[in-house]
């Protein structure tokens, strides 16, 4: 799977959320200001799963129609399962 510049930086804006939600931590901050943070990193990660499994999903049905390797049915329900395993 290609992993396009948005989707890598999606990653990165994850990876700079939790670094502050560490940063709060390390300064004692409200945990109410750090469960905030967390459920948003949480959402954006979750987010950024559905763009990935999405984009996946899309590719392999591109070339299970060209090759005929798989039904179309069989990669839905390979995705559906990784976003139900992902929560």
């Amino acid at each position: 799977m290609n992993y396009d510049d948005q989707m890598k930086n999606r990653v990165k804006r994850i990876e700079g959320q939790l670094r502050g939600i560490l940063r709060m931590m390390e300064e004692n901050k409200d945990c109410k200001d750090v469960i905030i943070q967390l459920s948003a990193a949480r959402t954006a990660i979750d987010r950024t799963i559905g763009v990935v499994v999405s984009s996946n999903l899309v590719e392999c049905v591109q070339k299970a129609t060209e090759s005929g390797e798989a039904s179309t049915e069989e990669l839905v329900n390979e995705a559906v399962n990784l976003l139900v395993k992902s929560r």
